[in-house]
């Protein structure tokens, strides 16, 4: 029998397009636009894989820097990080659509549609390495931010185990100070502070972030080294607090005795020389007893405090009695210093202004050299000085001299001196410069 014409056309047809199987070949140009777009396929697929790895690869760089470093140089490098993502969605969504649109398997793939295949994919291709690129040159200018990052980073662990062996060396201290009979508490109060500090150390860098955690870890190696330092020293503390005591209530007896003294001077001083040489002691032994009964109470709470290991309560309370004892000192001297000074000038007035003479011409010589007249803000107080040591020494004409006053007057004439000798060398040594 003779089949019809059609099936006998698609028959033959079949057999000249490569005979069993069912597969419909073209050959020639077709086969090369077929085998051109699935090269295509191939490159833009490595294409996206190359920027997917170098978008994870750099992602873990973004990370690490945004987890040590909140500075605004970071904040703007994770920001164009995102918006540099957004242009990687963008092409690789490009991409899928691209292969997705395109079956170079298919049977009936014709030329046409293969070369539109290979254009697409090109194309897409070309934004993914266009895309890498920028990535690439972004990766590139992170280099100080990344490598100060990862310096912060190897700093973790080691800031972590330096703050724990500190805890470590300021428990054992204060173990060794109150095996020695010493309370400690305000030491064991501050670094049973540090208790929830050292949780926080061991919750790690994924809870509190990592520039948190160095933070905390280097107060409390600061704060745990303080209160190690203090328990090591409390013991020599406590000694000197003793000392003091000791040296504090012996000087104390001394200044009473001391100032027993005064008014057999004060009488002598009303016996020989006018009031206006001795008016401003007259209150001398009262106050003296006042000071040292203070000085004397305060010891006493100083001592309480001691017994009760207040240490900065003793230590300030000393501080106050060495005060007290210090003033009480230096008015029972002055006194003594006063009868002495006022029987060397009235025996031999001379001295005392030659003396000063000596200062005020030394400060005029200096204000001369080099100059043909002396600068008037260096000769007028030197002028004035003159006349001011002039008239203290006419001053003591007469039957009972005010020798204090004109001790006085020696005294702030011989400053003046000093003072305009120390411009003068002040100014000069400036201009040397």
């Amino acid at each position: 029998m003779l089949l019809p014409v059609p099936l006998l056309a698609v028959v033959g047809a079949l057999s000249f397009a490569g005979g069993g199987g069912g597969r419909r070949w073209f050959g020639g140009r077709g086969a090369s636009q077929r085998a051109e777009a699935q090269a295509a396929k191939d490159a833009a697929a490595a294409a996206f894989y190359e920027l997917d790895t170098a978008q994870r690869d750099l992602r873990i760089s973004i990370e690490t820097i945004t987890a040590v470093d909140d500075s605004p140089a970071a904040r703007r490098t994770a920001s164009d990080f995102s918006a540099l993502g957004q242009r990687i969605d963008q092409v690789s969504r490009d991409y899928i659509t691209a292969v997705d649109a395109h079956d170079l398997d298919r049977d009936d793939l014709d030329a046409a549609t293969a070369s539109r295949a290979r254009t697409d994919l090109t194309r897409a291709k070309e934004a993914l390495e266009r895309t890498k690129a920028d990535l690439d040159r972004f990766a590139q200018g992170l280099g100080p931010l990344l490598e100060q990052a990862e310096t912060r980073l190897a700093r973790l662990a080691p800031a972590v185990e330096r703050a724990r062996q500190a805890l470590l060396a300021a428990s054992n201290a204060l173990d060794a100070v109150r095996a020695s009979g010493l309370r400690a508490d305000d030491l064991a109060a501050r670094l049973a502070a540090l208790s929830p500090e050292l949780t926080k150390l061991n919750q790690g860098a994924g809870q509190h972030g990592v520039q948190e955690t160095l933070r905390r870890a280097d107060d409390v190696l600061r704060r745990a080294e303080a209160v190690r330092g203090e328990a090591e020293r409390l013991p020599e503390r406590a000694a000197e607090i003793d000392r003091r005591l000791v040296s504090l209530r012996t000087r104390a007896q001394a200044i009473t005795t001391r100032a027993a003294g005064v008014e057999p001077v004060l009488s002598e001083l009303r016996r020989r020389y006018s009031a206006a040489c001795w008016q401003d002691l007259q209150p001398v032994p009262a106050q003296a007893a006042r000071d040292v009964a203070q000085a004397e109470a305060k010891l006493k709470e100083a001592q309480a405090a001691r017994e009760e290991q207040r240490w900065p309560d003793a230590t300030s309370l000393l501080t106050t009695v060495r005060a007290l004892l210090n003033t009480t000192d230096e008015a029972v001297s002055a006194a003594g210093d006063r009868l002495r000074r006022l029987d060397e000038v009235s025996y031999d007035q001379q001295k005392e202004v030659d003396r000063t003479r000596f200062a005020v011409r030394d400060a005029q010589r200096l204000a001369m050299a080099g100059r043909n007249t002396p600068d008037p803000r260096h000769a007028r107080p030197l002028d004035d000085a003159v006349e001011r040591l002039e008239r203290a020494i006419a001053g003591l004409e007469g039957r009972h001299p005010d020798w204090w006053h004109f001790l006085s007057e020696t005294e702030a004439v011989r400053q003046t001196a000093a003072r305009v000798v120390q411009e003068i060398r002040e100014e000069r040594g400036g201009g040397a410069h």
